[in-house]
């Protein structure tokens, strides 16, 4: 069966009520007091931070993870605030961390002001976290003038130190849309900076603790704490190069993928700021193959709709890899038979025309796709002939179609794509049809490097752009985040990278910074 044939459909309401009694999100459980004041914790159990997002217009999660807790459900209460001090607190409340999620914790505020910036904190037994600073989006209807916000992807621990968040919580940022490989399931790489903890990520487990090797990250901590972070996968969550419900091809094969597929979904589930909503079928539904809908759509006010989605969960296999074994190559589309076949999907069917409704209902001002990787074509053989990633969209090209159509068919006001994996910068133009040059411009896009995942350095990046004049600018040597500025007129889109992850003080400086007018799908370079 396909693996976009493998979704399903939502959930009844006594699933819903069960999971949200067990995820503890957005309840404010009556805990009697003797519960809550019989808590006694023998360390600082926040030592992974706090970290907010999903936000709305009317709410927003609240996340922490206990450490150090022990096998009994702990009372954890929490507090938001208009004021850093919590003198003017406006909701408070008691939740239980369970050990079945790793004694993590989602709380989902609602009846919140809209366009406003608030501070949380929790507090457990003695213990009080570190306060975050969240915000709340513009209501759907109501104008936005600015929405400045960062995208960023792929941090591997052996690859570097995670400084470019310490210049990110610098940028006075809305939000933070992260977009996949968040970490990564090896025990090690060649010429390692440091070495995670651990060996290989299999079990649930090992997954919880790889999250905390990350979150205990005093510069990562911090930007969680500093905006709330909209989030996707990619990959390296769960293994190298898996498709749907088909393993990849890094370590020992297990023996039974979808349990392993399940335990990291459930690690990366404890360890974000979801909403309890994404597990559809709770956390038992995980192990059978069922969904954790991800996927989803956020308006700023009237200026701009942010849409997130999961090119990992539904596709199908990658065509052609070598030896017939699961994984990502370079392909000649020429010599695969099904490179071409119009059945096989990136996102899904049900995704794909989830995408397409959404778009029709999407903003009047900018539509902006957060996905995982490079979105336009990037043939690797000069000349006659094509040579491409079966990974990423080029393996799709036919879900790549559908896209770009359904970009056209809903009239998608300003659409702009954000993307990263490739651990290199490109910059370049949606066509309406990546085999012929000369048709139809019909938006833009952005794929950002890596914060710490080394790439293939500058080797032959101007030839390729040569060869894919739909292309403007790439980079394949520093690394960073990108910063997208959006007012009602314009877009701008600002590279920022650092000198060295090698070194945990490193300098940032913007390596290039790109426009795009309102109306009008032009990249125009501006430094």
């Amino acid at each position: 069966m396909p693996a976009h044939d493998t979704e399903t459909p939502p959930p009844s309401a006594a699933t819903r009520r069960q999971l949200l009694q067990l995820a503890t999100a957005g309840a404010s459980l009556a805990l009697a007091p003797r519960a809550w004041s019989q808590t006694r914790l023998a360390n600082n159990p926040f030592q992974l931070g706090v970290a907010s997002g999903s936000p709305s217009h009317d709410s927003v999660v609240l996340w922490t993870r206990l450490l150090h807790a022990g096998p009994q459900a702990i009372a954890v209460r929490w507090e938001l605030a208009h004021d850093e001090h919590f003198k003017h607190i406006v909701g408070a409340g008691q939740t239980l961390a369970s050990p079945e999620l790793a004694h993590s914790v989602h709380v989902e505020p609602g009846g919140l002001e809209s366009d406003r910036w608030y501070f949380y904190r929790f507090r457990a037994g003695d213990a009080t976290s570190p306060v975050g600073r969240t915000r709340t989006f513009p209501a759907p209807d109501a104008p936005a003038t600015r929405l400045r916000m960062a995208f960023a992807s792929c941090q591997r621990w052996e690859h570097g130190y995670f400084s470019a968040y310490r210049h990110m919580r610098e940028e006075n940022l809305d939000a933070v849309l992260f977009l996949g490989d968040y970490i990564y399931e090896y025990p090690a790489a060649a010429n390692a900076v440091r070495l995670p903890s651990g060996g290989w990520v299999l079990t649930l487990d090992d997954y919880r603790a790889r999250y905390a090797l990350h979150k205990g990250e005093a510069d990562l901590q911090a930007m969680h704490a500093a905006c709330p972070w909209l989030v996707t996968w990619d990959d390296h969550e769960v293994q190298n190069d898996y498709a749907g419900i088909h393993p990849g091809d890094s370590g020992a094969p297990v023996a039974h993928f979808l349990e392993r597929r399940a335990a990291a979904y459930q690690a990366y589930y404890e360890h974000m700021p979801l909403r309890a909503s994404v597990l559809t079928e709770g956390l038992a539904g995980l192990s059978r193959g069922a969904e954790m809908r991800i996927y989803n759509q956020v308006p700023f006010g009237t200026l701009a709709t942010l849409y997130l989605l999961d090119d990992r969960q539904y596709r199908d296999p990658q065509a052609c890899s070598s030896g017939g074994k699961p994984g990502s190559g370079i392909v000649n589309p020429a010599q695969c038979t099904v490179w071409n076949d119009p059945q096989r999907s990136l996102l899904g069917t049900r995704q794909e025309q989830w995408l397409e409704q959404a778009l029709r209902q999407g903003s009047k001002g900018w539509n902006i796709i957060g996905q995982q990787t490079l979105f336009g074509a990037r043939d690797f053989r000069p000349g006659a002939g094509q040579a491409l990633w079966n990974d990423g969209w080029d393996g799709y090209p036919a879900a790549r179609q559908r896209l770009t159509e359904a970009l056209q068919r809903t009239r998608a006001a300003n659409p702009v794509l954000l993307g990263g994996d490739v651990h290199e910068n490109w910059v370049g133009h949606i066509k309406a049809d990546y085999a012929r040059p000369d048709s139809a411009t019909i938006g833009v896009e952005f794929c950002g490097t890596s914060i710490t995942s080394r790439g293939g350095g500058n080797g032959k990046l101007t030839e390729r752009l040569a060869e894919n004049p739909h292309f403007v600018f790439a980079d394949g040597e520093r690394k960073g985040y990108g910063v997208v500025e959006v007012t009602p007129q314009r877009l701008t889109t600002s590279l920022r990278v650092v000198d060295d992850v090698t070194q945990r003080d490193t300098r940032i400086e913007t390596l290039a910074q790109f426009a795009v007018e309102a109306g009008s799908p032009l990249i125009h370079r501006l430094a």
